[in-house]
């Protein structure tokens, strides 16, 4: 079993269960995060989303990023200066539609996220660019969602 930083599971999904968390979601949901897809800008539930809390995986579940790392990019899409843990992230070269930028996935799922770019604001000086249907978001202080069973390191909250 590979762990996380944070002490997350990060071992895959078996074919089985990764088509069972798919059969969940809706056609929007899983073009965008099996199929590489990406939701119109503006258009998606979190890019004014406010609250405090954290953004897991909508496919697995993986804590993703926090709120507290969110910012107003102007760009349209939900968008974050780092993730909760690096492990959490995985970041592969995609030369779609004739040009070259860094596509973002789920570490555990291999689901796809979004994008980064290296246009973003201090402390780090990226914006990962997220579609807002490849994730769900848990306020603070409620737990994680498990529909693998893995359950969190130390409990069911996240402290953030």
């Amino acid at each position: 079993m590979t762990k996380s930083s944070l002490g997350f599971d990060l071992t895959p999904p078996t074919a089985e269960q990764k088509q069972q968390l798919a059969a969940r979601l809706d056609p929007e949901a899983r073009r965008i995060l099996l199929n590489a897809g990406t939701e119109p800008a503006f258009c998606g539930k979190f890019d004014e989303y406010e609250e405090e809390g954290a953004y897991v995986c909508n496919l697995c579940d993986l804590p993703l990023f926090d709120s507290h790392a969110k910012f107003h990019s102007g760009s349209g899409w939900p968008s974050f200066y780092q993730g909760i843990d690096k492990d959490h992230i995985r970041n592969i070269v995609d030369r779609s539609h004739g040009m070259t930028r860094i596509e973002i996935r789920c570490a555990r799922c291999d689901s796809h996220l979004g994008h980064v770019f290296e246009d973003g604001p201090r402390p780090t000086g990226l914006r990962y660019c997220l579609n807002s249907v490849a994730m769900e978001f848990i306020p603070e202080g409620q737990p994680l969602p498990d529909r693998l069973g893995r359950g969190a390191p130390e409990g069911d909250v996240l402290k953030l």
